[in-house]
């Protein structure tokens, strides 16, 4: 259903060999797989009929390059502050791996040494806030999942923290947007 108000499409990028593995990607660059490729073709084909004033990404190349291959590259404006979480000292390590050392670790709640706490990365998603507001139009974002689900819970007002509710798969699409007017922002699509 469509909204008489702008609406955020989220995209996470497409599948790499870390994504596949469950390593923690956020700032390595790593690239897209065959299969990531494949399916970031097949988001433009989705998203077609999508009218948008801007498309961000983050600096990532997974990102760029999903965006690239979804068709909608043309214009992209790379946005540091949609980077994925700093995993610090868990960056490329398997959750599993971090239990060992520290059982019951959750990242939304304990975040990463040398790394981002979710606040820092609540913080980045509320400046992406601030300026979807200012735009007021309907954007186009390409990003990563932790981000993206602390993006999605911050739109709602909710604790960065909360990001750990939402989850997100590769290639996902979902729609933020708002419901009676511009004061109730929720989300319109999730994990699609």
């Amino acid at each position: 259903m469509s909204s008489a108000f702008p609406e955020i499409t989220l995209v996470r990028h497409g599948e790499t060999e870390w994504s596949l593995s469950g390593r923690h990607t956020g700032r390595s660059d790593i690239p897209l797989t065959e299969n990531g490729e494949e399916a970031a073709r097949g988001v433009g084909p989705r998203l077609k009929g999508s009218t948008v004033a801007e498309v961000w990404s983050s600096p990532s190349q997974r990102a760029r390059n999903t965006c690239r291959l979804a068709g909608f590259g043309e214009g992209m404006q790379v946005k540091d502050d949609l980077a994925e979480w700093d995993y610090g000292a868990y960056e490329g390590i398997k959750t599993r791996e971090i239990h060992v050392e520290r059982p019951g670790w959750q990242l939304f709640r304990d975040g990463c040494p040398n790394g981002e706490m979710a606040a820092d990365v609540g913080a980045r998603a509320d400046r992406i806030i601030a300026a979807i507001r200012q735009l007021n139009a309907p954007l186009l974002i390409f990003s990563s999942s932790h981000f993206l689900r602390v993006l999605g819970a911050r739109w709602l007002g909710l604790p960065p923290e909360d990001g750990a509710r939402f989850v997100l798969d590769t290639t996902s699409i979902s729609v933020l947007g708002y419901e009676h007017d511009l004061t109730e922002p929720v989300i319109r699509r999730w994990n699609g």
